[in-house]
């Protein structure tokens, strides 16, 4: 049996401004679930966001994506999704994997938590990266999630991110406003 990667997202309209509390944008950049299906190091984007979710309905908060489309800057995409977030907390994600947590009263280059070595994020990290954001929802302050290290990351992967985040940059929309979008399956990258 073929494990699925592929998530379909259908966009339902305009992002607005959430009114719950309880609740963590998870902010997708451009080409994330569309043009690309996975990670610089090949995680299919449907496990990073079951992990991600799965990691902030643990926390007892709930979860909402929304995609923005004029940039593929993490910095813009993560603080546009936390100015969107009923509790003012979002992680924003590259469709390379590259993650921040923000909050949105931190100036957009300021975040809570940055995970800038894609290479080195797995579904462990991711969940524990939603499940932190759930904790920054809840005015917790939750001990910053452990993430491998490895000083030969950047040079091994720099060519590849780069390609990866042209084509990104590629599937921008300049002038176009973030639209929510929902999670209707997760389909077989097999057929």
């Amino acid at each position: 049996m073929t494990e699925p990667t592929t998530p379909s997202l259908r966009e339902v309209g305009p992002a607005a401004r959430g009114t719950r509390p309880d609740e963590v944008v998870i902010a997708l950049s451009p080409a994330f679930a569309g043009f690309f299906t996975k990670t610089i190091v090949d995680v299919p984007h449907a496990e990073v966001l079951r992990q991600l979710m799965a990691g902030v309905e643990e926390q007892g908060v709930t979860s909402r994506l929304i995609r923005v489309r004029d940039t593929a800057d993490l910095a813009a995409i993560a603080h546009t999704g936390a100015k969107l977030s009923g509790s003012g907390i979002c992680v924003g994600l590259l469709s390379r994997g590259t993650t921040m947590i923000h909050q949105k009263d931190l100036a957009r280059l300021s975040n809570l938590e940055l995970f800038p070595q894609s290479p080195l994020l797995d579904a462990e990290v991711f969940r524990g990266i939603g499940s932190n954001a759930a904790q920054y929802a809840k005015g917790e302050s939750p001990q910053p999630v452990p993430t491998r290290n490895d000083q030969m990351a950047r040079p091994r992967w720099q060519a590849k991110a780069a390609l990866l985040h042209l084509k990104e940059f590629d599937q921008i929309r300049a002038g176009e406003k973030p639209v929510e979008v929902v999670l209707d399956s997760v389909l077989s990258d097999a057929g």
